[in-house]
Order: C-alpha cells, then sequence, then structure tokens
C-alpha cells in the first residue's frame, strides 16, 4: 500500500527578518546546515522559504519540529537548481519507520511570504 504524507507552511518574510536581527548567526546556525547557509548567502527571502520547507518536511512525518531538530532537515539544490532534501538523523530514522522514500518539496517566495510543500510517499 502506498503512504502519502503532505505538510505545507508558509513564513512572513518580515518575521523571519526579525528573528535573524534579533538573534543573529546562532539563530541561522542552529537553523541551517553549513551548506545551506554557502547555497544561499545573506538572501533572506531564500532562506525564509528555506525555513518553511523545513516545517512541512516536520508536518509531513508527523511530529513538527522538536523531536525533530532542523540541522536533519537540509534543503539543497539539485543538479537542475530544484530543491533537495537530504535528511539526517532522526527525521532519516523517522522517515525510514514511516516507509517513506520518495520526497517532492516546491518552494516559493514574495516579498512578505515564503511557501514551502512536502509530498512523502512509500
Amino acid at each position: 500500500m502506498t503512504i502519502l504524507r503532505t505538510g505545507i507552511d508558509l513564513v512572513e518574510i518580515e518575521r523571519f527578518e526579525s528573528a535573524v536581527r534579533r538573534h543573529g548567526a546562532r539563530f541561522l546556525e542552529r537553523v541551517f546546515t553549513t551548506q545551506e547557509l554557502a547555497e544561499v548567502g545573506e538572501n533572506l527571502a531564500s532562506l525564509a522559504a528555506r525555513f518553511a520547507a523545513k516545517e512541512a518536511v516536520a508536518k509531513a512525518l508527523g511530529t513538527g519540529i522538536g523531536p525533530v531538530r532542523w540541522q536533519e532537515i537540509e534543503i539543497l539544490r539539485g543538479p537542475a537548481r530544484q530543491p533537495a532534501l537530504n535528511l539526517h538523523g532522526a527525521a532519516s530514522q523517522l522517515a525510514q519507520e514511516l516507509e517513506l522514500e520518495n520526497w517532492s518539496i516546491s518552494l516559493s517566495h514574495t516579498h512578505t511570504h515564503a511557501i514551502a510543500l512536502a509530498v512523502a510517499l512509500s
């Protein structure tokens, strides 16, 4: 039987920027991997979209952020610059337990909002 799990998240970019201003590098380094930060640089709208993607993946896993840590969900660029998901640690283990093998991630943003959708199939 095929299992379908979905997650979606919407982020206000202004609110995300405010968190970055308040907490600086500490916030960014807690949420994003070194490679994610290297790929995106200081593009806060793109970082907000990846933040939304991490939330969407955690929702698809059925946990939300908490049991799964931010950096265990990594959103990088694939060969055609499409979003590519890498799961590590507890996130990877949970996906294996749920038999979620195929993922599709979609991200978008405007000047004010970032949105992400995660779809997982067994």
